[in-house]
Protein backbone atom coordinates (compact mmCIF):
# COMPACT_ATOMS: atom_id res chain seq x y z
CA UNK A 1 0.00 0.00 0.00
CA UNK A 2 2.98 2.26 1.00
CA UNK A 3 4.48 1.87 -2.34
CA UNK A 4 1.45 2.34 -4.22
CA UNK A 5 0.81 5.84 -2.73
CA UNK A 6 4.56 6.60 -2.86
CA UNK A 7 4.34 5.74 -6.91
CA UNK A 8 0.93 8.23 -7.03
CA UNK A 9 2.76 11.11 -4.88
CA UNK A 10 5.39 10.63 -7.65
CA UNK A 11 3.41 10.63 -10.37
CA UNK A 12 1.47 13.76 -9.35
CA UNK A 13 4.62 15.71 -8.45
CA UNK A 14 6.05 14.93 -11.85
CA UNK A 15 3.11 16.05 -13.67
CA UNK A 16 2.66 19.44 -11.29
CA UNK A 17 6.22 19.84 -12.29
CA UNK A 18 5.71 19.70 -15.97
CA UNK A 19 2.87 21.83 -15.85
CA UNK A 20 4.59 24.28 -13.72
CA UNK A 21 8.03 23.99 -16.14
CA UNK A 22 6.06 24.92 -19.52
CA UNK A 23 7.24 28.69 -19.61
CA UNK A 24 4.75 30.63 -21.65
CA UNK A 25 7.46 32.06 -24.11
CA UNK A 26 10.76 30.90 -25.70
CA UNK A 27 13.65 32.64 -27.09
CA UNK A 28 15.21 31.92 -29.99
CA UNK A 29 19.20 32.87 -30.90
CA UNK A 30 21.00 32.79 -33.86
CA UNK A 31 24.58 32.09 -32.85
CA UNK A 32 26.55 33.20 -35.69
CA UNK A 33 29.75 31.52 -33.99
CA UNK A 34 33.11 32.13 -35.80
CA UNK A 35 31.16 34.74 -38.33
CA UNK A 36 32.37 33.06 -41.90
CA UNK A 37 33.51 29.33 -39.98
CA UNK A 38 31.85 27.57 -37.61
CA UNK A 39 30.48 26.44 -34.87
CA UNK A 40 27.13 27.81 -35.73
CA UNK A 41 23.83 27.38 -34.13
CA UNK A 42 20.40 27.89 -33.54
CA UNK A 43 19.74 28.13 -29.48
CA UNK A 44 16.45 28.11 -27.57
CA UNK A 45 16.14 29.44 -24.09
CA UNK A 46 12.91 30.22 -22.06
CA UNK A 47 11.90 34.25 -21.90
CA UNK A 48 14.00 34.37 -18.45
CA UNK A 49 17.36 32.84 -20.47
CA UNK A 50 16.82 29.60 -18.38
CA UNK A 51 17.12 25.82 -20.08
CA UNK A 52 19.44 26.44 -22.82
CA UNK A 53 18.56 24.04 -25.38
CA UNK A 54 20.21 23.58 -28.95
CA UNK A 55 17.74 23.90 -31.69
CA UNK A 56 19.51 23.54 -35.16
CA UNK A 57 22.78 22.14 -34.27
CA UNK A 58 26.35 23.08 -36.10
CA UNK A 59 26.30 19.80 -37.48
CA UNK A 60 23.53 20.78 -39.64
CA UNK A 61 24.77 24.05 -40.94
CA UNK A 62 28.30 22.06 -41.95
CA UNK A 63 26.14 19.21 -43.62
CA UNK A 64 24.24 21.07 -45.63
CA UNK A 65 27.07 23.67 -46.35
CA UNK A 66 24.98 26.53 -44.91
CA UNK A 67 26.31 28.57 -41.90
CA UNK A 68 26.92 32.19 -40.43
CA UNK A 69 22.61 31.94 -39.46
CA UNK A 70 21.50 35.34 -39.62
CA UNK A 71 17.72 35.85 -38.82
CA UNK A 72 14.74 33.33 -37.49
CA UNK A 73 11.31 33.67 -39.47
CA UNK A 74 8.60 31.15 -37.31
CA UNK A 75 5.20 30.50 -40.31
CA UNK A 76 3.17 29.62 -37.28
CA UNK A 77 0.21 28.35 -39.58
CA UNK A 78 2.58 26.41 -41.16
CA UNK A 79 4.53 25.32 -38.41
CA UNK A 80 7.80 26.23 -40.21
CA UNK A 81 10.61 28.52 -39.44
CA UNK A 82 13.28 29.40 -41.93
CA UNK A 83 16.50 30.26 -40.81
CA UNK A 84 18.83 32.85 -43.71
CA UNK A 85 21.96 31.95 -43.74
CA UNK A 86 25.19 34.33 -45.00
CA UNK A 87 27.52 31.24 -45.91
CA UNK A 88 25.35 29.37 -48.82
CA UNK A 89 23.64 31.92 -49.77
CA UNK A 90 20.63 30.13 -49.04
CA UNK A 91 17.50 30.22 -47.00
CA UNK A 92 16.55 27.17 -45.09
CA UNK A 93 13.00 25.43 -44.32
CA UNK A 94 12.53 23.55 -40.74
CA UNK A 95 10.05 22.07 -38.46
CA UNK A 96 9.39 24.56 -36.28
CA UNK A 97 8.84 22.04 -33.08
CA UNK A 98 11.85 20.16 -33.70
CA UNK A 99 14.39 21.90 -36.03
CA UNK A 100 14.71 19.36 -38.22
CA UNK A 101 15.78 20.28 -41.92
CA UNK A 102 12.60 20.04 -44.22
CA UNK A 103 13.60 21.79 -47.41
CA UNK A 104 15.52 24.67 -49.00
CA UNK A 105 13.22 28.04 -48.92
CA UNK A 106 14.75 30.13 -51.58
CA UNK A 107 18.56 30.73 -52.73
CA UNK A 108 19.61 34.62 -52.13
CA UNK A 109 22.71 35.71 -54.28
CA UNK A 110 23.46 38.65 -52.65
CA UNK A 111 23.43 36.65 -48.95
CA UNK A 112 20.34 36.84 -47.35
CA UNK A 113 20.46 38.42 -43.65
CA UNK A 114 17.45 39.92 -42.05
CA UNK A 115 13.77 38.66 -42.82
CA UNK A 116 10.50 39.80 -42.13
CA UNK A 117 6.79 39.58 -42.89
CA UNK A 118 5.31 42.82 -44.42
CA UNK A 119 1.45 43.98 -43.79
CA UNK A 120 0.61 42.45 -47.05
CA UNK A 121 1.81 38.98 -45.91
CA UNK A 122 5.15 38.74 -48.07
CA UNK A 123 8.37 37.92 -47.10
CA UNK A 124 10.92 40.77 -47.37
CA UNK A 125 14.40 39.75 -47.38
CA UNK A 126 17.67 41.82 -47.77
CA UNK A 127 21.42 41.18 -48.42
CA UNK A 128 25.36 41.39 -47.21
CA UNK A 129 26.14 42.20 -51.03
CA UNK A 130 27.73 45.23 -51.91
CA UNK A 131 26.46 44.87 -55.96
CA UNK A 132 23.69 42.94 -55.84
CA UNK A 133 21.88 43.92 -53.05
CA UNK A 134 17.92 45.18 -53.44
CA UNK A 135 15.19 44.24 -51.49
CA UNK A 136 13.63 40.61 -52.30
CA UNK A 137 9.89 39.68 -51.88
CA UNK A 138 8.85 36.19 -51.72
CA UNK A 139 5.17 34.28 -51.05
CA UNK A 140 5.44 32.65 -48.34
CA UNK A 141 5.53 28.95 -50.17
CA UNK A 142 8.67 30.28 -51.47
CA UNK A 143 7.83 31.33 -54.83
CA UNK A 144 9.86 34.32 -55.85
CA UNK A 145 8.39 37.82 -56.70
CA UNK A 146 11.52 39.69 -57.60
CA UNK A 147 12.87 42.86 -56.73
CA UNK A 148 10.48 45.44 -54.38
CA UNK A 149 13.55 48.64 -54.31
CA UNK A 150 14.20 50.53 -57.38
CA UNK A 151 18.01 50.65 -55.58
CA UNK A 152 20.06 48.53 -53.97
CA UNK A 153 21.92 49.02 -50.27
CA UNK A 154 24.67 47.24 -49.75
CA UNK A 155 25.25 45.51 -46.88
CA UNK A 156 22.05 45.41 -45.45
CA UNK A 157 21.98 44.22 -42.00
CA UNK A 158 18.66 45.91 -41.18
CA UNK A 159 15.16 46.89 -42.08
CA UNK A 160 11.75 48.26 -40.56
CA UNK A 161 8.38 49.73 -41.70
CA UNK A 162 6.97 53.31 -39.98
CA UNK A 163 3.74 53.77 -39.11
CA UNK A 164 2.86 54.77 -42.94
CA UNK A 165 4.40 51.48 -44.68
CA UNK A 166 7.53 53.18 -46.08
CA UNK A 167 10.24 50.88 -45.68
CA UNK A 168 13.75 51.61 -44.78
CA UNK A 169 17.08 50.03 -44.73
CA UNK A 170 20.05 50.23 -42.82
CA UNK A 171 23.44 49.65 -44.45
CA UNK A 172 26.35 48.39 -42.26
CA UNK A 173 29.14 49.23 -44.60
CA UNK A 174 27.77 52.83 -45.80
CA UNK A 175 26.87 53.43 -42.16
CA UNK A 176 23.37 54.74 -43.44
CA UNK A 177 19.90 54.41 -43.73
CA UNK A 178 17.98 54.51 -46.77
CA UNK A 179 14.08 55.32 -47.05
CA UNK A 180 11.44 53.75 -49.44
CA UNK A 181 7.88 54.59 -49.92
CA UNK A 182 5.61 51.90 -50.30
CA UNK A 183 5.64 50.56 -53.40
CA UNK A 184 9.88 50.45 -52.95
CA UNK A 185 11.20 53.74 -54.61
CA UNK A 186 13.92 55.47 -52.98
CA UNK A 187 13.41 58.40 -51.25
CA UNK A 188 17.28 58.88 -50.45
CA UNK A 189 18.85 58.67 -47.64
CA UNK A 190 16.87 59.31 -43.78
CA UNK A 191 20.22 58.64 -41.39
CA UNK A 192 23.26 60.31 -43.56
CA UNK A 193 25.44 60.53 -40.06
CA UNK A 194 26.15 59.24 -36.56
CA UNK A 195 26.55 55.69 -37.10
CA UNK A 196 28.96 53.22 -37.19
CA UNK A 197 28.34 49.52 -38.47
CA UNK A 198 24.11 49.21 -37.97
CA UNK A 199 22.78 45.92 -37.30
CA UNK A 200 19.04 45.99 -36.43
CA UNK A 201 17.01 49.38 -36.68
CA UNK A 202 13.26 48.96 -35.25
CA UNK A 203 10.51 51.75 -35.13
CA UNK A 204 9.10 52.57 -31.83
CA UNK A 205 5.54 53.40 -31.10
CA UNK A 206 5.97 56.69 -31.37
CA UNK A 207 7.56 57.16 -34.37
CA UNK A 208 11.01 57.16 -33.40
CA UNK A 209 13.58 54.77 -34.45
CA UNK A 210 16.30 52.92 -32.22
CA UNK A 211 19.71 51.69 -34.03
CA UNK A 212 22.12 49.43 -33.01
CA UNK A 213 25.67 50.16 -33.36
CA UNK A 214 28.09 47.10 -33.85
CA UNK A 215 31.21 48.70 -34.61
CA UNK A 216 31.19 51.37 -31.61
CA UNK A 217 29.07 49.49 -29.19
CA UNK A 218 26.14 51.93 -28.67
CA UNK A 219 22.22 52.35 -29.65
CA UNK A 220 20.61 55.35 -30.54
CA UNK A 221 17.69 57.10 -30.83
CA UNK A 222 16.36 58.73 -33.97
CA UNK A 223 13.31 61.03 -34.04
CA UNK A 224 11.14 61.24 -36.99
CA UNK A 225 12.88 63.07 -39.08
CA UNK A 226 16.36 61.04 -38.85
CA UNK A 227 17.71 63.76 -36.52
CA UNK A 228 20.14 61.93 -33.85
CA UNK A 229 17.84 62.30 -30.60
CA UNK A 230 20.12 60.23 -27.45
CA UNK A 231 22.00 57.48 -27.14
CA UNK A 232 19.90 54.76 -25.98
CA UNK A 233 22.83 53.38 -24.11
CA UNK A 234 26.31 52.40 -24.43
CA UNK A 235 26.05 49.22 -22.15
CA UNK A 236 27.18 46.73 -25.01
CA UNK A 237 29.43 45.87 -27.39
CA UNK A 238 28.59 44.29 -30.42
CA UNK A 239 24.83 44.84 -30.67
CA UNK A 240 22.73 42.64 -32.96
CA UNK A 241 19.28 40.75 -32.64
CA UNK A 242 16.31 42.84 -30.83
CA UNK A 243 13.15 41.63 -29.45
CA UNK A 244 10.28 43.45 -27.56
CA UNK A 245 9.58 41.53 -23.41
CA UNK A 246 6.03 40.53 -24.30
CA UNK A 247 5.85 40.35 -20.32
CA UNK A 248 7.87 43.46 -19.19
CA UNK A 249 7.78 45.48 -22.53
CA UNK A 250 11.70 46.17 -22.28
CA UNK A 251 13.99 45.53 -25.22
CA UNK A 252 15.77 42.04 -25.15
CA UNK A 253 19.03 42.68 -27.25
CA UNK A 254 22.25 40.51 -28.27
CA UNK A 255 25.03 41.63 -26.72
CA UNK A 256 27.89 40.49 -29.13
CA UNK A 257 31.20 41.27 -27.50
CA UNK A 258 30.41 39.14 -23.75
CA UNK A 259 28.28 36.72 -25.93
CA UNK A 260 25.08 37.37 -23.79
CA UNK A 261 21.56 38.87 -24.31
CA UNK A 262 20.66 41.60 -22.24
CA UNK A 263 17.37 43.38 -21.10
CA UNK A 264 16.88 47.38 -21.19
CA UNK A 265 14.06 49.75 -20.49
CA UNK A 266 12.62 51.69 -22.86
CA UNK A 267 14.52 54.73 -21.51
CA UNK A 268 17.43 52.81 -21.73
CA UNK A 269 17.75 51.44 -18.43
CA UNK A 270 19.90 48.29 -18.09
CA UNK A 271 17.93 46.05 -16.36
CA UNK A 272 20.02 42.40 -16.44
CA UNK A 273 21.45 39.67 -18.33
CA UNK A 274 18.62 37.06 -19.33
CA UNK A 275 21.33 34.81 -20.83
CA UNK A 276 24.27 35.48 -19.20
CA UNK A 277 27.71 34.96 -21.18
CA UNK A 278 28.24 32.22 -22.67
CA UNK A 279 25.28 30.17 -21.51
CA UNK A 280 24.49 26.96 -23.59
CA UNK A 281 27.30 27.74 -25.56
CA UNK A 282 26.38 31.24 -27.19
CA UNK A 283 28.65 32.74 -29.00
CA UNK A 284 27.50 35.66 -30.91
CA UNK A 285 24.42 36.38 -30.73
CA UNK A 286 22.77 37.77 -33.98
CA UNK A 287 18.89 37.05 -34.47
CA UNK A 288 16.90 37.28 -30.79
CA UNK A 289 13.17 36.06 -31.56
CA UNK A 290 10.39 36.04 -28.78
CA UNK A 291 7.64 33.19 -29.34
CA UNK A 292 4.61 31.77 -27.30
CA UNK A 293 5.88 28.73 -26.20
CA UNK A 294 1.87 27.29 -26.98
CA UNK A 295 2.77 27.32 -30.50
CA UNK A 296 5.84 24.94 -29.97
CA UNK A 297 3.15 21.96 -28.49
CA UNK A 298 1.29 21.25 -31.47
CA UNK A 299 -0.21 17.73 -29.19
CA UNK A 300 -1.86 20.59 -26.75
CA UNK A 301 -3.39 22.62 -29.94
CA UNK A 302 -6.72 21.70 -31.65
CA UNK A 303 -8.70 23.41 -33.90
CA UNK A 304 -11.89 24.86 -32.86
CA UNK A 305 -13.85 27.96 -34.47
CA UNK A 306 -13.99 30.00 -32.04
CA UNK A 307 -14.91 33.65 -34.14
CA UNK A 308 -16.98 33.81 -37.37
CA UNK A 309 -16.38 34.59 -40.39
CA UNK A 310 -12.73 33.37 -41.12
CA UNK A 311 -12.29 36.70 -43.03
CA UNK A 312 -12.89 40.37 -42.44
CA UNK A 313 -12.48 43.59 -39.75
CA UNK A 314 -15.45 42.07 -37.43
CA UNK A 315 -15.64 38.78 -35.90
CA UNK A 316 -18.18 37.65 -33.51
CA UNK A 317 -17.94 35.63 -30.90
CA UNK A 318 -18.85 31.91 -31.17
CA UNK A 319 -19.64 31.47 -27.10
CA UNK A 320 -20.77 28.16 -27.63
CA UNK A 321 -17.24 27.41 -28.79
CA UNK A 322 -15.53 29.85 -26.34
CA UNK A 323 -17.60 28.84 -23.43
CA UNK A 324 -14.64 27.35 -21.10
CA UNK A 325 -12.10 29.71 -22.89
CA UNK A 326 -10.18 31.35 -20.29
CA UNK A 327 -8.26 33.98 -22.23
CA UNK A 328 -8.35 34.89 -25.86
CA UNK A 329 -5.37 35.87 -27.80
CA UNK A 330 -4.47 37.11 -31.28
CA UNK A 331 -1.28 36.63 -32.61
CA UNK A 332 0.72 37.17 -36.26
CA UNK A 333 2.16 34.32 -38.22
CA UNK A 334 5.19 34.82 -36.27
CA UNK A 335 3.85 33.78 -33.29
CA UNK A 336 3.93 37.84 -31.86
CA UNK A 337 0.91 38.46 -29.49
CA UNK A 338 -0.50 41.59 -31.21
CA UNK A 339 -3.94 41.53 -29.65
CA UNK A 340 -6.52 40.22 -26.80
CA UNK A 341 -10.18 39.61 -27.89
CA UNK A 342 -12.38 40.53 -24.39
CA UNK A 343 -14.91 37.20 -23.46
CA UNK A 344 -16.96 39.74 -22.23
CA UNK A 345 -17.86 41.29 -25.68
CA UNK A 346 -19.70 39.44 -28.22
CA UNK A 347 -17.86 40.63 -31.25
CA UNK A 348 -14.17 41.49 -31.57
CA UNK A 349 -13.35 44.61 -33.61
CA UNK A 350 -10.00 44.17 -36.15
CA UNK A 351 -9.65 47.69 -37.38
CA UNK A 352 -6.39 48.57 -35.63
CA UNK A 353 -4.48 45.41 -37.53
CA UNK A 354 -2.91 45.53 -40.67
CA UNK A 355 -4.87 43.01 -43.17
CA UNK A 356 -3.26 39.60 -43.28
CA UNK A 357 -2.98 36.25 -41.69
CA UNK A 358 -3.52 35.77 -38.04
CA UNK A 359 -4.01 33.12 -35.42
CA UNK A 360 -6.06 33.19 -32.50
CA UNK A 361 -5.45 31.27 -29.43
CA UNK A 362 -7.85 29.90 -26.84
CA UNK A 363 -6.69 28.55 -23.77
CA UNK A 364 -9.12 26.46 -21.67
CA UNK A 365 -7.60 25.29 -17.80
CA UNK A 366 -5.57 22.19 -19.76
CA UNK A 367 -5.53 22.63 -23.38
CA UNK A 368 -4.93 25.01 -25.97
CA UNK A 369 -7.38 25.93 -29.28
CA UNK A 370 -6.54 27.94 -32.10
CA UNK A 371 -7.92 29.24 -35.54
CA UNK A 372 -6.60 31.07 -38.32
CA UNK A 373 -8.24 33.93 -39.96
CA UNK A 374 -7.84 36.66 -42.18
CA UNK A 375 -7.82 40.22 -41.74
CA UNK A 376 -9.40 42.08 -44.70
CA UNK A 377 -10.67 45.52 -44.35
Amino acid sequence: MKTIQLLLISITLTLSTSAYAQPDYYMYVSDAGGFNNPPWQILRYDLDGSNPQIFIDNEFFVGEGVGWPQDILFLEDQNVVLISNLVGNRITKHDASTGAFIEDFATVDGGPTRMKIGSDDLIYVVQWSNSNNKVLRYQQDGTFLGEFTDEGVPTSVGFDWDSEGNLYVGSYGTHKVTKFDTNGVSQGLYISSDLAGPTNIQFESDGNLLVLNWNVGNIKRFDTNGDLLEIFTVDVSQPEGIAINPVTGNYIIGNGGPAQIDEFQPDGTFVGSLVTSGAGGLIQPNAVVIRDATFSVKEHSKKKVMVTPTMGSIFQLNMTEIESILDLNVYNIMGQLVSSISLEDSYWDAHTLNEGVYIIRGKTADSYFHQKIIIKK
